[in-house]
């Protein structure tokens, strides 16, 4: 009767050992930790927000930025905070620097799991047919063609660590252009055609691509919307929520995105904009 008793419990016991090995198995810890990210144009703004975030969710972050001062001054900040963060100075439009930017993020901590490409310029305000060829040519060429090149730069770096996630940061207006900032917008869209188009092609590799596309985000980017109070109120008569975005606001969807929450999300943009009409 002893043995069948003991026979009786055993599945019980086993039960009770997989739930005590499940709680106890790791779960709790940061959803980035072991992670290495890289964050263009990430010393202020949208960019610092997201690389903070990643900090906080248990990255270790490559920031960077054109100026020296201005990484400095944003790493220290981070580190001010406890938070694991280095910085690399980075024009993205220099495949010199694009290059040295990715070689000693490896040479730092042995690897890249994560890229948000951040980096934008929108060097003209006015009617898209009166765009200059000078000013054209800077915005395709940092929003677009540096985008695309440093992807494809850090696709190798990616696979070597059996996969990994990309976001780019888009914006609302390319969905919805606006008509002071028409080559912008259309820069923007651009980087959802190579959302949908990278992530497809990589797919196969276990990488991961999405885009952020923000909306009227308080920065010092978009101040000529918050600098004028009659500017501000015709802006935030199209944002349902009634104010204007934070960075932190974008920072969090991004963590998201990079995290093993997102297995199963690519090719995606995600709009963060108060609840601006975008598309159905």
């Amino acid at each position: 009767m002893l043995r069948q008793l003991c026979k009786s419990l055993a599945p019980a016991a086993e039960m009770v050992s997989v739930l005590q090995t499940r709680l106890t198995s790791g779960t709790s810890g940061p959803k980035l930790a072991g992670k290495v990210a890289v964050v263009t144009a990430s010393t202020e703004g949208i960019g610092f927000a997201i690389a903070k975030r990643l900090c906080e969710d248990g990255a270790k972050v490559v920031i960077s930025s054109r100026k020296q001062k201005n990484v400095d001054a944003a790493v220290q900040q981070l580190r001010d905070l406890d938070l694991p963060a280095t910085g690399v100075v980075c024009h993205v439009g220099k495949k010199a620097d694009r290059d040295r930017l990715l070689a000693e993020t490896v040479q730092q901590y042995g690897g890249i799991d994560i890229l948000v490409s951040n980096a934008a310029a929108n060097p003209y305000y006015g009617p898209l047919l009166d765009t200059s060829d000078e000013a054209w040519d800077k915005i395709f060429d940092t929003n677009v063609k540096a985008t695309f090149l440093l992807c494809k730069e850090v696709v190798p770096h990616l696979e070597k660590r059996g996969g990994g996630s990309i976001v780019l940061v888009g914006s609302f207006a390319g969905y919805r252009p606006n008509p002071m900032i028409g080559a912008y917008s259309v820069s923007k869209t651009a980087l959802l055609g190579l959302t949908k188009t990278l992530a497809p092609e990589l797919a196969g590799k276990n990488i991961r691509v999405n885009c952020l596309a923000p909306g009227i985000i308080k920065t010092k980017f978009s101040r000529a919307l918050w600098e004028n109070d009659t500017v501000h109120d015709i802006a935030m008569q199209q944002v349902p929520m009634g104010r204007m975005g934070t960075p932190e606001d974008c920072a969090g969807t991004v963590s998201f995105l990079v995290s093993d929450d997102a297995n199963y999300i690519t090719g995606e943009t995600v709009v963060v904009s108060g609840g601006m009409t975008s598309r159905l």
